[in-house]
């Protein structure tokens, strides 16, 4: 009994510690929850919002219209300006990562319907997922305390009621994941907040999934080839004025071989200026420079 009762008494603070900071995402189409970062700024995820006009609902029932300040789809994170009156922020103060087994517990307002709090355990470390647009995102926590639907864009918590991570995706059953309060993090949700969008390079292109990519060479006749299969190219975008066509197998971004989209994404996120693309065209093999 006494182990349940230290977690009793655990969640009864954490409650009445960091309550205050979570907030419900209200709009027509669904719900979601949010965090208090500083006076006039809440941190949710980019999937909870409709529109650049979203209602932020307050533990004390306080239903007021926020603005999006900055939102960030492919790293799905968003942060609101919006009138937060007395509700504090909640405390990020750069806790070191967290390792496996680390107890934690996770805060949501789904909609505005009420405070939620559970406890758990880190189950993992360095996870991914899909965004949403599918863009992988890294380096994840993934944890097994609980979350209603509705929960996204709040926070996961330490014993001391410090900020560890923004839960943004369940994974299977019972398991959830949390983009971590990090010092990167931090730097996007400032940028987020003075209006400013993440700029990262683009190639213009869509491609086709890796395996559908080999079946379409093989039924063609051509060789198997490794590599990232365009199925579409973007009107006057960086790839098409490169010349890049429909059907092109990209085989090399600047000196990596690439196999998947994944793969394709992490080099371009560290380009600048113009990459090198090793690209198939039906037998022949070219060399395309893409200035991004």
């Amino acid at each position: 009994m006494a182990v349940i009762e230290e977690l009793q008494s655990a969640v009864q603070t954490i409650s009445r510690q960091v309550g205050g900071s979570i907030v419900g995402i209200a709009n027509r189409w669904g719900m979601g929850s949010g965090v208090v970062l500083e006076p006039g700024k809440v941190l949710t995820n980019a999937h909870n919002l409709r529109g650049e006009q979203v209602t932020v609902v307050f533990g004390d029932g306080r239903s007021v219209e926020a603005r999006v300040a900055g939102a960030d789809l492919d790293g799905d994170l968003a942060v609101l300006e919006v009138d937060t009156g007395d509700a504090p922020a909640i405390t990020w103060d750069g806790t070191d990562a967290v390792g496996i087994g680390a107890p934690v517990f996770a805060l949501s307002n789904p909609g505005g319907r009420g405070l939620r709090v559970t406890f758990g355990l880190v189950s993992g470390t360095e996870r991914s997922f899909r965004g949403p647009r599918r863009r992988r995102i890294a380096g994840s926590i993934e944890h097994t305390a609980p979350l209603l639907p509705g929960s996204s864009g709040g926070p996961v918590v330490d014993p001391g009621g410090r900020f560890l991570g923004i839960n943004t995706n369940r994974l299977g059953e019972g398991f959830y994941l949390a983009i971590p309060a990090d010092a990167a993090l931090r730097a996007r949700v400032e940028q987020l907040g003075r209006g400013e969008a993440p700029e990262r390079p683009r190639l213009g292109i869509a491609i086709v999934p890796n395996q559908i990519a080999r079946r379409m060479r093989a039924a063609v006749g051509l060789d198997e080839r490794d590599g990232v299969l365009v199925r579409g190219v973007e009107e006057d975008g960086p790839a098409a004025r490169a010349g890049i066509r429909e059907g092109d197998l990209i085989t090399r971004a600047g000196d990596r071989d690439v196999a998947t989209g994944d793969d394709l994404q992490e080099v371009l996120a560290t380009a600048t200026g113009s990459i090198v693309l090793s690209v198939v065209r039906g037998s022949e093999d070219l060399s395309v420079t893409v200035a991004l």
